[in-house]
């Protein structure tokens, strides 16, 4: 069985109500891992899960966001993958998976990217960190914002060459 994995950018976790709209979606949707980026929240705790997936079965890690902006949370479904490892870096937080199923391994990245250009060399070496410590499959979420960025010319061209490792 592949795990179904959702990446919504939620522009905010704060309000009760916005996390109630969200828990009504993923039972809908039936995933089994979420990862929810700029939550905007210093700290997630039990009762935020809760709010947010009302899964019995639901592990967590997150990445504090900085202010009002920024912060990942990867949320997943315990009957489905178990969480081996986790990394939480400036600008991302990386999980390695292992599923139930099968015991196939592998790595989610949820990546919240700075806008600021001179940071963004922060990020390709947080990326290189891990994929050079975790020999694995990868899964990177939210990774078209950087990729529109190489397109469009925003600060990071001249930085495609380090996307190599990481598409081979």
């Amino acid at each position: 069985m592949k795990p179904k994995i959702l990446s919504w950018n939620v522009r905010g976790i704060n309000d009760v109500n916005k996390r109630l709209h969200i828990r009504s979606l993923l039972r809908s949707w039936k995933v089994d891992i979420v990862c929810l980026q700029e939550t905007t929240l210093c700290g997630i705790d039990r009762y935020i899960i809760r709010s947010l997936w009302d899964l019995s079965f639901v592990g967590w890690c997150y990445l504090a966001s900085s202010e009002a902006s920024g912060g990942v949370l990867v949320m997943w479904n315990k009957r489905v993958v178990e969480m081996v490892e986790d990394c939480i870096g400036l600008f991302s937080i990386a999980v390695t998976f292992k599923n139930i199923e099968d015991g196939w391994m592998w790595a989610l990245a949820g990546v919240y990217r700075p806008d600021v250009d001179r940071e963004r060399s922060y990020l390709w070496e947080e990326f290189a960190g891990l994929y050079s410590s975790w020999n694995l499959p990868w899964v990177f979420v939210e990774i078209l914002i950087l990729f529109s960025s190489l397109v469009k010319g925003r600060g990071l061209l001249g930085r495609q060459v380090q996307w190599k490792p990481f598409l081979s």
